[in-house]
């Protein structure tokens, strides 16, 4: 769903301004190629499937699908495409076992964040913890939960806004590797911090 948001983005605001709204299909966050389909106000299918990059249709009357050539896009579209927000960034850091403490490979990892977040002002930061299964299930729920409030707590020193933060701990749900329970795992014990 997310990789369709800045299409129906560029989609609202062409809408806005032209006579005729036009929905424009651009390339994923990863440069990859979705699809959209237009419907119908009754929720009816038309025959119009959206599914080549840089092709755009018409949202009303008959729509007829056509292809778009990024060097000769209108100035009005290029400028449409640079207001859109920034792709969300996220980074996993990961934690010595047991503990709040992030390994030494994680350590950079905060600079880069704390510059990402500096970058985007008033950009929303969520901070997810997780752990590996050693350990009982309650004592991981609440260690993912500090592991993600210690990043939290770190951004906020550097003067990042906590109002535009939260942090959550998932415990041993999401595991980056499976494994049984009480194996200790090194990609298990992280926190994704996720900022948009």
């Amino acid at each position: 769903m997310n990789r369709v948001l800045p299409l129906l983005a560029v989609a609202g605001l062409l809408a806005g301004c032209a006579t005729t709204p036009t929905l424009t299909l651009l390339p994923t966050e990863e440069g990859k190629q979705g699809a959209v389909a237009v419907l119908e106000e009754n929720g009816k299918p038309m025959e119009t499937v959206v599914s080549e990059l840089n092709s755009s249709t018409n949202l009303s009357g008959t729509p007829r699908t056509r292809s778009i050539d990024p060097a000769k896009m209108s100035a009005r579209q290029r400028e449409l495409l640079q207001a859109l927000p920034p792709a969300p960034v996220r980074l996993t850091l990961y934690f010595l076992e047991g503990t709040t403490e992030l390994t030494p490979e994680s350590q950079p990892g905060l600079a880069f964040l704390i510059k990402e977040v500096s970058e985007r002002p008033g950009a929303e930061v969520q901070v997810t913890g997780y752990t590996d299964t050693l350990g009982e299930a309650d004592a991981n729920d609440r260690l993912s939960q500090q592991r993600a409030e210690e990043v939290l707590g770190v951004l906020a020193k550097q003067g990042i806004d906590p109002t535009l933060m939260s942090a959550v701990g998932r415990g041993e749900r999401n595991l980056r590797v499976a494994t049984p329970d009480g194996v200790s795992e090194p990609a298990n014990r992280r926190v994704v911090v996720t900022i948009r």
